[in-house]
C-alpha cells in the first residue's frame, strides 16, 4: 500500500497554526513512508470562502515550506462528481429525499426538547418496508439525506485515541445535497478521499464527531476506509482553545513577528508529540523520527517563550545570507537605508547569536546605518563631561590607527582603558551611547570595526 495523506483547510481565513500542525503531521507521514502528501481546498462554504483566503493558505503553505505532491485540488472544481455519486447513492437505496420544510423541522426540534429528548430529524421521509410515506408537497425542495444505519455501532481504531465506538442510534440520517443541489461537507469530504485513494486521514479533534457518519457514507459506497488518527486541541496558556480575538494563531502573524519557519515548524512538531529529551531539530530529524503512535491524544499548550528559545537556536544555525534578506524587508519597514553602511550579512553574521527573532535582530542592525537618539537615563549616566573628555581621546588614538580591524581595535581599547586608569564599562558604555546611541551591542570591537572608521570618527565628532 502506498501511503496518501492530505490537508484539507477551508479558505474562509487565513491558515491557522492549527491547521499547520496538523499539514505537517500529514506530511510527516507521507514522507516517513515515501508516500504521497496531497493538498485539497474545501471551499463548498460559498458565504465565507474567498479568493483571499484561497491565496493566504498556498502562500502560508509555501513559507513553512510544506511541499504538496498533488493539488491544489478545489471542491468547487469536483461538483459534477459529487452530483454524480449522489445520483447513484439515491438509485442503490443509501440515500433519499426529504421534503421536510423548515416550519416542520423547527417543530418537530421543539417537540423533542419539550419531551427533554436529543433533537434529530425523525426519518418521516426514509423509506422502509411496509412504511407509507407523506403526501410529497409541491412547494417544497427537497433535500437528500444519506440513510444511516439504525442499529449496530461504527468502530475504528484511532491512531492516536485509541478505539472509538459510536452507536448509530445516535446518529441522524444527515443532508448530503441541500434543496439548490449542492453537497455537504461530511458528504463531500469521503468522495474526495475515496477519489484521491487516501489511506492516513490526519485531522483535528474536533472531526472526531464527522468521523462516524463519514465512515457509514464510505461503507455505503463500497469505498475502503482510511485509517483515522485525530491531533489533539492546541490550547494557549490559560489552557483555552486558540482564538483569533486572543492569540496570534495565523503563520503571517508569525512572520511577520519575525520566526523562521523551521522554527515554528520544530516548536508545533513538539505540541503533542516528542521524541524522548530532543527539543531542537530539523524537519529531516521530524520525519525520521515521526510515528503517529507518539502523538498525545491530550490537547497541547501553547508557550511562547519556548517558540521564542526554539527560534533563536534556529537563527544561529541559519544562512546569514538568508536572515539579511528578511532582516532587510523589516529595515525597510522603518525606512531604513542599508545601502551606505556595512554588508547587512556582516551585520546578521554579528546579531544572530543574540536575537530571539528578525525583528529584534532588525532593531538591533538599525543603529549601523542610523546612530539611535540616546535615552536621558543613557545621557547622564554614560555621557558625562568626564565621559566626553575621555571619548574625545578615544577618538584622536582611534585616528591614528594604522589598520582599522577587530584585533587591532581591541587591543587598542585595552590600551586605552589602561592608560586612563579606569575599568572597561568606563570606556566601552560611552563609547556605545554615543557611537551607537544605546549601550546593548556586541563587543565594542566588533562593532567598531563593521562601522568602519569614517563613519565610527563621524558619529565621535571626531
Amino acid at each position: 500500500m502506498t501511503v496518501r495523506t492530505r490537508f484539507a483547510p477551508s479558505p474562509t481565513g487565513l491558515l491557522h497554526i492549527g491547521g499547520v500542525r496538523t499539514a505537517l503531521f500529514s506530511w510527516a507521514y507521507a514522507r516517513k513512508h515515501a508516500g504521497t502528501f496531497v493538498l485539497r481546498i474545501e471551499d463548498t462554504d460559498l458565504e465565507r470562502s474567498t479568493p483571499e483566503s484561497v491565496k493566504a493558505i498556498l502562500d502560508g503553505m509555501h513559507w513553512v515550506g510544506l511541499d504538496y505532491d498533488e493539488g491544489p485540488f478545489y471542491q468547487m472544481q469536483r461538483m459534477d462528481r459529487y452530483k454524480e455519486v449522489i445520483q447513484q447513492m439515491l438509485a442503490a437505496g443509501t440515500a433519499y429525499y426529504c421534503y421536510c420544510s423548515k416550519e416542520e423541522l423547527e417543530a418537530m426540534r421543539a417537540e423533542q426538547e419539550a419531551r427533554g429528548e436529543k433533537p434529530r430529524y425523525d426519518r418521516r421521509w426514509r423509506p422502509q418496508e411496509g412504511k407509507t410515506l407523506p403526501a410529497m408537497p409541491a412547494d417544497v425542495k427537497p433535500v437528500v439525506r444519506f440513510m444511516n444505519p439504525i442499529d449496530g455501532v461504527v468502530a475504528w481504531d484511532d491512531q492516536v485515541k485509541g478505539r472509538i465506538e459510536i452507536s448509530n442510534n445516535e446518529l441522524d440520517d444527515l443532508i448530503i445535497a441541500r434543496p439548490d443541489g449542492t453537497p455537504t461537507y461530511n458528504f463531500c469530504v469521503v468522495v474526495d478521499d475515496w477519489d484521491m485513494k487516501i489511506t492516513h486521514v490526519i485531522r483535528g479533534d474536533d472531526h472526531v464527531n464527522n468521523t462516524p457518519r463519514q465512515i457509514n457514507i464510505f461503507k455505503a459506497l463500497g469505498a475502503t476506509l482510511p485509517q483515522f488518527g485525530h491531533l489533539p486541541m492546541i490550547h494557549n496558556d490559560q489552557g483555552q482553545k486558540l482564538s483569533k480575538r486572543r492569540d496570534a494563531v495565523s503563520v503571517v502573524d508569525y512572520d511577520e513577528a519575525g520566526f523562521l519557519p523551521e522554527a515554528l515548524l520544530n516548536y508545533l512538531a513538539r505540541l503533542g508529540w516528542g521524541h524522548g529529551d530532543d527539543e531542537f531539530f530539523t524537519m529531516a530529524q521530524f520525519v525520521e523520527w515521526f510515528d503517529l503512535k507518539d502523538v498525545s491524544p491530550s490537547p497541547s499548550r501553547f508557550d511562547r517563550e519556548k517558540l521564542l528559545w526554539l527560534n533563536a537556536q534556529h537563527i544561529k544555525v541559519a544562512d546569514t545570507a538568508r536572515l539579511a534578506a528578511r532582516v532587510a524587508q523589516f529595515l525597510a519597514g522603518k525606512g531604513v537605508d542599508t545601502s551606505g553602511g556595512p554588508a547587512l550579512a556582516d551585520v546578521c553574521a554579528l546579531l544572530k547569536d543574540r536575537s530571539q527573532t528578525l525583528v529584534e535582530m532588525a532593531d538591533q542592525a538599525e543603529y549601523f546605518y542610523r546612530p539611535l537618539t540616546p535615552s536621558a537615563e543613557v545621557v547622564e549616566k554614560h555621557l558625562t563631561a568626564d565621559d566626553l573628555t575621555r571619548l574625545a581621546a578615544f577618538a584622536a588614538g582611534a585616528a591614528a590607527l594604522a589598520t582599522w580591524d577587530q584585533p587591532t581595535l581591541g587591543q587598542f581599547i585595552k590600551d586605552f582603558v589602561k592608560e586612563q586608569g579606569v575599568k572597561m564599562p568606563l570606556v566601552g558604555m560611552p563609547v556605545r551611547a554615543k557611537v551607537l546611541g544605546t549601550t546593548h551591542t556586541p563587543s565594542v570591537d566588533a562593532v567598531l570595526a563593521l562601522l568602519g572608521r569614517e563613519e565610527v570618527l563621524r558619529r565621535l565628532g571626531a
